[in-house]
């Protein structure tokens, strides 16, 4: 079989994951054939049992799982860092300035470096320094968690902006900057988004929610027009957009006019608060060694019930950026007192009296598990004194919150499994386990990485859209590196391969 081919049935499979316990078989490493019609799954038997209809697809005692999701992914930026350089690995703001000078200039005379971290550097950015290094070609650093820029005196000229010694833009502007570095040509864009879905599907992915700070209505159309088909996309709106949206009649969950049924109508989503990287999530408490800075709202509270007030009237989700404990409080006070639907976009640090809220209010939480080990070492240094629990993935699951796991790609990657090891090891690189009090059993993880979340999965059964999933270990007993390092041999969106190893 090749890419595009529609499978009429998968043979010889072992099924994990959410619904495994329904199927007709002894026990779970007894092989079942899973038959497949028009883009559902239409049944499942003992394997040999029934006569094959269709495309055959071997699975060869494999190991079937639900197709899984990305619930929070920043298209457009994510598929532009693969032609910007990383300078994740620098350790120093002079290593990072060296690293960004010696990459190429693009077409338009700009240098974009991504990936920066320097809230445990020894020594600071500054508008010297990045000028030193790179002279005057205009240059941009965004933070890996993209929530500041670092820009060189070019830069500064080219966008018509200014700031102190530091060189760093924050928050609105850096988010200002990021649009206009996104600004690219649609059909080089859009030749970047296809290379990345192909990527996604080898990783197993069949769906995303695409956050990109733009009017995605347009570019979806525009993608799904020239041909796009590899993923399901649902694409959020945000409050620039809201009216425009609204005299649309864009409603959550209302496929794209004039196209496939690929893509939806998300949520509006509004960030509400800074970063940890950045040092601006608002907090009770203070950071460490920051003189009393308990980071910034974003949006202050009224407002916020404001805004989620008229998109739940319009028939919109709201998908809330909260990441300090105060901006968690001030979010779910807003759906209470609104009766909005929808997620806290990363839930980072929580109060104790917030967790069972998430539950009891019908929130989700849309959190990244790769978040947790990224910043394991910067959460115990600057949340040092904050009383509230940082990444409390056990937590929310016990009380009861849908967990919908994402990677806020380009913030990490784009690879569910990478989340999933995060969330059930709590490590990367052989450290040992951080916070592991926090660490969620793999079939919890593997649930929160599918459409559905936690609590109401995809599963594997006769009527459930065919969107699976063929990988080559057990997710349900893999090692971590066996997570990190899994292999996928097919990916179907609705029977039809994405993806053949």
């Amino acid at each position: 079989m090749n890419v595009g081919e529609r499978v009429g049935v998968i043979r010889g499979a072992r099924v994990r994951g959410p619904g495994q316990e329904l199927l007709p078989v002894a026990d779970g490493d007894d092989l079942v054939d899973v038959f497949l019609r028009d883009g559902d799954i239409v049944d499942i038997a003992p394997t040999g049992v029934l006569s094959a209809d269709g495309a055959v697809l071997d699975a060869d005692g494999r190991f079937l799982i639900p197709g899984l999701w990305d619930h929070h992914v920043h298209v457009t930026q994510w598929a532009l860092a693969a032609e910007r350089v990383s300078v994740l690995e620098a350790t120093t703001a002079v290593e990072a300035a060296r690293r960004v000078a010696g990459s190429p200039v693009f077409a338009d005379g700009r240098r974009v470096g991504v990936g920066f971290r320097d809230a445990l550097w020894g020594d600071a950015p500054s508008l010297a320094l990045l000028d030193e290094h790179t002279g005057d070609v205009p240059t941009y650093l965004i933070n890996a968690d993209v929530h500041s820029v670092w820009l060189n005196s070019a830069a500064l000229r080219r966008e018509s902006m200014s700031v102190d010694a530091g060189g760093i833009l924050r928050e609105g502007p850096a988010f200002e900057v990021s649009r206009r570095l996104n600004d690219v040509p649609a059909d080089h864009a859009d030749a970047l988004v296809a290379a990345m879905a192909r990527r996604a599907a080898a990783r197993g992915v069949v769906g995303l929610v695409d956050l990109d700070m733009a009017w995605n209505e347009e570019a979806w159309a525009r993608r799904i027009a020239g041909g796009f088909d590899t993923l399901r996309v649902s694409f959020g709106i945000y409050p620039e957009h809201l009216d425009r949206a609204i005299a649309a009649a864009l409603r959550t969950g209302d496929p794209l006019r004039d196209a496939t049924d690929l893509v939806h109508v998300g949520s509006l989503k509004v960030i509400t608060d800074g970063s940890l990287g950045t040092r601006t999530a608002a907090c009770s408490h203070p950071y460490a060694g920051s003189d009393g800075d308990r980071g910034m709202l974003t949006v202050a509270p009224e407002a916020l019930v404001e805004m989620m007030t008229r998109a739940t009237a319009a028939g919109l989700s709201c998908a809330i950026h909260a990441i300090g404990d105060v901006a968690n409080s001030h979010a779910l006070d807003a759906f209470a007192v609104t009766g909005a639907t929808g997620t806290i976009e990363h839930a980072q640090l929580v109060s104790a009296s917030d967790i069972p809220r998430f539950a009891r209010l019908g929130v989700g939480a849309s959190v990244q598990p790769e978040h947790a080990v990224d910043d394991r070492d910067l959460t115990d240094e600057v949340w040092a004194a904050q009383t509230a629990t940082p990444y409390p993935l056990r937590a929310l699951a016990d009380a009861g919150a849908t967990l919908l796991f994402g990677s806020d790609a380009p913030v990490s990657p784009l690879d569910p499994w990478a989340g999933m090891a995060a969330a059930v090891h709590r490590t990367r690189d052989g450290r040992p386990a951080w916070r592991p009090e926090q660490a969620l059993d793999a079939a919890t993880a593997l649930a929160a990485s599918t459409r559905g979340g936690s609590t109401d999965p995809a599963t594997i059964r006769p009527g459930a859209p065919a969107d699976l999933v063929l990988c080559e270990a057990d997710p349900l007993v893999a090692s971590e590196s066996e997570l990190r390092g899994m292999t996928v041999a097919a990916t179907m969106l609705a029977g039809r391969l994405t993806h053949l190893s």
